[in-house]
């Protein structure tokens, strides 16, 4: 009897597969998500942003040590010729590094929104949008613990993405990025949302929205549109051993984005409120010593001297719920 249930569910299999491959592509492309439209729609609220560093070095001699020469030896002459024109001592230069990332116009009026890691530091800014106009771009603010950065170009009637919520957003919904990996404009990934609410090491300002959507080095700061068209994250960062996609990318939900722009269009800068607590996870081993039935919650493991926490009833140890 048994036997005779495998059999069927192999024979249902077979037929499953067998109509599977019978039909026509256009069915089977059916099944998937339509992206295109989504592309052709708000490719041009993304944007190529540009940015130039100048900065002071100073040139030395590594890996061997120059031996003390008379000037105008023959020896003082080579390594003067071939190691710094100036002669043998180490002296100063001006050098300037260029970096390609990705923004988003968030208004026509032309606010548009990049990571901070994109303009750290940049003495220049050029947005250059998908018609091939550039613009020189104001920084209006920026806040390092959520990589948010808001920009200003003197403009009108640019195209603004629609916004969206990342509060909707399950685990396994179908998600698109465009950006501009390797300085390649515009180009189009899609994927799944992988988990939400993530916590990064030294991140604990972002519930990150992790994805598997490929993202690489240039599409920083480029928007995450749902399968409506609107923008629920904005991409920040990959985990990698290698430098390049491992299949692990992560975006700050367009909530906690939106906020931040508030704030910086108000003020400039970013208020946040301070508990002064440091919290760890309840293991399986910490619930077992506290007599928990599962590990839930945050175990009080700090109370930071003279911040509120340490003026209420918290003490170290305690467990707080969820």
């Amino acid at each position: 009897m048994a036997s005779m249930k495998k059999n069927a569910l192999i024979a249902a299999a077979i037929c499953l597969v067998h109509t599977w491959f019978a039909l026509p592509p256009h069915a089977v492309a059916g099944a998937l998500p339509e992206f295109s439209g989504l592309v052709e729609t708000y490719g041009p609220s993304v944007v190529n942003i540009s940015t130039r560093q100048s900065h002071r070095t100073t040139r030395k001699f590594q890996g061997f040590s120059v031996p003390d020469l008379p000037e105008g030896s023959l020896f003082h002459d080579f390594f003067r010729h071939f190691f710094g024109g100036e002669g043998l001592t180490p002296h100063d230069e001006d050098r300037q590094s260029r970096s390609l990332s990705s923004g988003f116009f968030i208004s026509a009026d032309g606010y548009l929104l990049t990571n901070f890691q994109v303009v750290q530091g940049a003495n220049k800014i050029i947005v250059r949008t998908s018609d091939r106009r550039e613009f020189p771009a104001k920084l209006v603010g920026t806040d390092r613990r959520s990589d948010i950065a808001l920009l200003k170009v003197e403009a009108q009637g640019l195209p603004p993405v629609e916004l969206g919520t990342a509060k909707n957003l399950k685990v396994g919904d179908w998600v698109l990025a465009i950006g501009s990996p390797f300085g390649l404009d515009h180009s189009a990934t899609a994927g799944i949302v992988s988990a939400k609410g993530r916590s990064l090491p030294s991140e604990n300002y972002v519930p990150f929205i992790q994805t598997d959507v490929v993202i690489n080095p240039g599409n920083s700061g480029g928007p995450l549109f749902d399968l409506d068209g609107k923008v629920v994250g904005v991409n920040s960062r990959i985990y990698s051993r290698t430098g390049d996609f491992m299949g692990l990318s992560f975006a700050i939900p367009i909530d906690v984005a939106m906020d931040v722009v508030e704030q910086l269009k108000a003020t400039g800068k970013v208020s946040r409120g301070w508990l002064g607590v440091r919290i760890q996870e309840v293991t399986s081993e910490l619930a077992e010593t506290f007599g928990m039935d599962r590990p839930r919650g945050a175990l009080v493991a700090q109370l930071l001297p003279n911040g509120p926490a340490a003026k209420s009833e918290l003490r170290v140890g305690d467990v707080r719920p969820e």
